[in-house]
């Protein structure tokens, strides 16, 4: 497993995931661009034998004691592998190094796997955001995770700096 810093030349891999991984509410091509070109976020994408087959962004203002994990998504044949919780710990690293304490994400409440990858890695459901996910009025699930208590936090590997 090869995680990399995500740049634009990633983009139309990373859409045909985002579209693919959220068919009815995906990030539109011009707001995924953006975040990519954010010097506010850190976006990473799992490169397998040359080809992208997962991404994941935090927003982490460097020196906040707060960031928010944005999105992460696999393609569906590379889930359940390690693969989702290999980029969210980097991702985590990533906002340890920029100052957060605390880290936040929503979760769709009709995606139990990767609630329970939020949860095993210790994060907390501080909340509700009811019919959040339009047009599938599906509930999102707030949580929190304080970064002390995580292990990716104190990570200085390589593969947690990817």
């Amino acid at each position: 497993m090869t995680l990399r810093d995500a740049t634009a030349d990633d983009l139309d891999a990373i859409m045909a995931i985002e579209e693919r991984s959220f068919p009815t509410d995906a990030w539109s091509r011009e707001t995924m661009a953006a975040e990519l070109a954010s010097i506010h976020g850190r976006y990473l994408v799992d490169d397998h034998d040359g080809a992208v087959i997962g991404y994941g962004g935090v927003r982490a203002l460097r020196g906040s004691a707060d960031a928010d994990i944005q999105t992460i998504a696999l393609l569906a044949e590379h889930r359940g592998q390690g693969r989702g919780r290999a980029l969210l710990r980097a991702l985590l690293a990533a906002a340890a190094e920029r100052g957060a304490r605390e880290v936040f994400l929503e979760v769709r409440a009709d995606n139990p796997a990767a609630e329970g990858l939020y949860l095993a890695e210790g994060f907390e459901e501080i909340g509700r955001r009811p019919r959040y996910y339009q047009p599938d009025d599906v509930d999102a699930i707030v949580m929190r995770l304080e970064l002390r208590r995580h292990p990716a936090s104190h990570d200085t590997t390589e593969e947690a700096k990817a």
